[in-house]
């Protein structure tokens, strides 16, 4: 089918179905939407953004919804609980689930995502449906796509009766996803329940104990973040933080040497959110703490030099860590701009280097925060300096994170922008 058809056949369908919602004629409806009865569907198929807003009020959709579904081939269905064309053949979910993590492991994201949506279509179990979305969900986190990933692991575990091991592993990235968009009481919450399930029943086979690593991981991570979310709660989060990375950390060492040495680039980042906790406990002083995470970025001059991307990853998080503690406990002005302005460079050449968009919003939210210091102290309202590819980073990361889109505008609205070099 022409591309085009198809689009006007997704409109037509939920033009559609807002008319049977609302219970209007086809004349209610356009005089809602604002257009002529016999104009309601654009020959290309592709409406104006007027029209996009107005159809989601009259579905009582998000804007994000209809154009999901405007433009994949998948959503629609999935939102009108249909099913696609299944292809009853036992070798067709196993062969994609396979595609999927091949390309995974290639870094092939977008690959991913197609392999894991048509292993969904090709699904015949709740459990092969839910790990389709787990596939998905990884792609998506790939691309840094992290709302998106967030509602993969909600669809996963929608999916029932599914595979322990598989619900847990869900739920671990679950409650990461709400940790990278910085939903902190949810990853919290996420985070402990799986907790204390596998307090109960310690894991007993490799995925499980990777999936308790890394649930320990979030919940240490998210605890690190609100130290400064809840500061009446400082202390009590800063030792819950040590704490619990102080156990991923040693989780994820033996992970490294019995199931895969990447696990020693996450166990790293661990002792790096150790390292940014005993600072704000006092026990770690944090010019000491600050010159352990300098003298480790000459591991990393030539960052081609370095291998594995988990590894070359957590240097990227020591710097953002490094940040944190200048900001909270640098007093010397001239010390913290210095400071921050070698660990979010580096940090954000890491950030490029891996295509990391979670870092990069840490990247830009820093520099931000490091520049108004610098106003404060100067007095001087000396405006950021960007350039083209600055804009094109900034925007795409408003985009991810929907807390950072104001921070985002107000960069972009006063930088001064430069020619990229």
């Amino acid at each position: 089918m022409h591309e085009s058809s198809t689009k006007r056949k997704r409109l037509e369908r939920l033009l559609d179905l807002a008319q049977v919602y609302r219970g209007w004629s086809r004349k209610e409806l356009a005089a809602t939407l604002g257009r002529d009865p016999t104009k309601l569907v654009p020959g290309s198929g592709n409406p104006k953004l007027d029209l996009v807003v107005q159809l989601a009020d009259a579905l009582d959709w998000s804007i994000g919804d209809v154009t999901d579904c405007l433009t994949n081939e998948f959503a629609l269905e999935a939102k009108l609980g249909e099913d696609t064309e299944h292809v009853d053949d036992s070798s067709e979910f196993d062969s994609l689930n396979a595609a999927a993590r091949e390309a995974h492991a290639k870094g092939e994201f977008r690959d991913m995502v197609k392999y894991a949506r048509r292993a969904m279509d090709a699904a015949r179990t709740p459990s092969e449906r839910a790990l389709a979305c787990n596939r998905e969900l990884g792609g998506w986190d790939g691309l840094g796509r992290y709302t998106r990933s967030l509602e993969a692991a909600q669809r996963g575990l929608r999916e029932s009766p599914i595979d322990g091991e598989l619900r847990r592993a869900l739920e671990s990235n679950l409650a990461n996803a709400y940790y990278t968009l910085w939903h902190l009481v949810e990853s919290r919450a996420t985070a402990n329940e799986l907790l204390a399930r596998f307090e109960s029943e310690p894991p007993a086979t490799e995925w499980d104990r990777c999936t308790h690593a890394f649930a320990k991981y979030v919940l240490g991570h998210t605890h690190r973040r609100l130290i400064d979310a809840e500061p009446e709660h400082a202390a009590q989060h800063a030792e819950a933080a040590r704490s619990i990375l102080t156990e991923a950390t040693s989780d994820f060492e033996v992970l490294a040497k019995e199931v895969h040495e990447c696990y020693e680039g996450v166990a790293r980042t661990c002792r790096g959110g150790v390292l940014e906790a005993e600072v704000s406990l006092g026990s770690k002083d944090a010019r000491e703490a600050l010159a352990v995470i300098n003298d480790a970025l000459n591991d990393i001059i030539d960052l081609e030099q370095v291998e594995g991307g988990d590894l070359l990853e957590s240097y990227g998080w020591w710097c953002i860590f490094g940040c944190n503690v200048a900001i909270r406990h640098v007093s010397d002005e001239r010390d913290l701009h210095r400071m921050m302005a070698l660990f979010t460079n580096k940090a954000d050449e890491i950030a490029n280097r891996l295509d990391n968009w979670s870092m990069r919003e840490r990247v830009f939210t820093l520099q931000y925060t490091g520049h108004q210091r610098f106003v404060g102290w100067t007095g001087q309202a000396i405006p950021m300096t960007i350039d083209s590819d600055d804009i094109k980073m900034i925007t795409g990361t408003m985009g991810r994170f929907p807390q950072f889109r104001k921070t985002g505008w107000r960069i972009l609205q006063n930088a001064n922008v430069v020619q990229a070099s």
